[in-house]
């Protein structure tokens, strides 16, 4: 019994990751410009990623293998928004402009 409720939380957790996964990837060839793909990669894709890391370490059913995909999940969370924040700051400094559809630049100098 409990490993159908395993295989079943594994799944779920699967189809979210893999739903995250193709938002990302919609995203990166559908938005308008390097920042909101960079957005889009960093959220979507890092939850995605994550959340398909976690089924596997699950499905294991092991705890040392659980552990490192609870620390790689966490090490994700940790790094792709900051990754994703220098690279959009990098962008933006060397005069790299938003899409027609942004309304705002708060980081425009003064």
């Amino acid at each position: 019994m409990m490993d159908y409720i395993v295989a079943a939380v594994t799944a779920l957790l699967m189809i979210a990751g893999a739903l995250f996964a193709l938002s990302a990837a919609i995203g990166l060839v559908r938005l308008p410009d390097l920042y909101t793909r960079m957005h889009s990669a960093s959220k979507a894709g890092t939850v995605g990623s994550g959340l398909l890391l976690f089924a596997a370490g699950l499905y294991s059913e092991d705890s040392v293998i659980l552990a490192r995909a609870l620390a790689g999940f966490i090490f994700f969370l940790l790094t792709a928004p900051v990754s994703a924040h220098l690279l959009a700051r990098a962008a933006h400094r060397s005069g790299y402009d938003l899409g027609d559809i942004s309304v705002r630049d708060d980081m425009a100098k003064r």
